[in-house]
């Protein structure tokens, strides 16, 4: 696995102090300056062990099992893990002070996928029309967030790891299931497929099929709709320019409705990409 550069969610500022005789107090600006830097709260990386590969498989046990309630049968108790995390990056976020992960993304590049012999979302749809890109596609899955540490940081560094990871490896398209839970008996799902279906579809030649089609209930429960009800990760590929490839599919291990979603780099706003660079800088 290739380690990301280290990257942070708060940098110093730094100003050019005016000049000033040799007996003067220097300004607020170079005494600020002088202090020493104040460490981030979170850091972006790619695990680059075993270890660290455990501990993002012990958080999505926890977020997946203990809190959304999944049905897990990996060989370990404790861990979220199957066939594809030995082929895929680990991406993490790590709390600066504890030391402690609190956010996983799984990545699966196309030499790997090729390896392994299918993508993780061929389980749940029928990708055929996307054979034409698949040697430029990463893979991504798997995302969790601590439920203590679910804020904007946090998103942000996912995102820029993300932007960071396809810039090294110089692939253009980044595709995966985005989960929306059924805990709620389908409302929050009806209300998001609604949402995008309406502006957010895919041309028809990216289209994929689901092997078990999710159908919403006929009678849902009340809730807020539109784009700010959906989940960060999927809001913020729709932000970005992503589209969704169809009707979404059912995950019942999961208890979970999944959209699948394509994104294209070179169809992104440069604004947003050199934002999120900026936040995981080359080293």
């Amino acid at each position: 696995m290739h380690a990301l550069p280290t990257a942070s969610t708060a940098s110093t500022a730094s100003a050019t102090p005016a000049a000033s005789s040799l007996d003067a107090e220097p300004p607020a600006a170079a005494r600020q300056r002088a202090r020493p830097a104040v460490p981030p709260r979170y850091r972006v990386s790619l695990a680059v062990d075993q270890e660290e590969v455990r501990a993002a498989q012990r958080l999505r046990h926890q977020v997946f099992a203990a809190e959304f309630g999944a049905r897990l049968e990996g060989p370990e108790p404790g861990l979220d893990s199957d066939a594809f995390d030995a082929y895929c990056d680990h991406l993490l976020v790590r709390e600066t002070a504890t030391g402690d992960i609190v956010a996983t993304y799984r990545l699966l590049p196309p030499e790997r996928a090729r390896i392994a012999g299918r993508l993780y979302a061929e389980g749940e749809f029928d990708l055929a029309r996307l054979a034409p890109i698949r040697d430029d596609l990463v893979e991504v899955g798997r995302s969790c967030v601590h439920p203590a540490h679910r804020d904007g940081a946090v998103i942000a560094l996912i995102w820029a790891g993300l932007a960071r990871y396809m810039e090294r490896t110089g692939h253009n398209w980044l595709a995966g299931c985005c989960s929306i839970s059924l805990s709620d008996g389908g409302g929050a799902a009806a209300r998001a497929w609604e949402t995008v279906r309406n502006k957010h579809l895919a041309p028809e030649d990216y289209w994929v099929s689901p092997h078990r089609l999710w159908q919403a209930p006929a009678a849902l429960p009340g809730g807020p709709g539109g784009l700010a009800a959906l989940p960060p990760l999927l809001r913020g590929y729709l932000r970005l320019g992503a589209r969704i490839c169809g009707a979404p599919a059912h995950d019942p291990e999961f208890n979970v409705a999944d959209l699948y979603v394509l994104l294209s780099l070179r169809g992104t706003d440069p604004r947003y990409l050199r934002h999120f660079l900026s936040l995981a800088p080359q080293q």
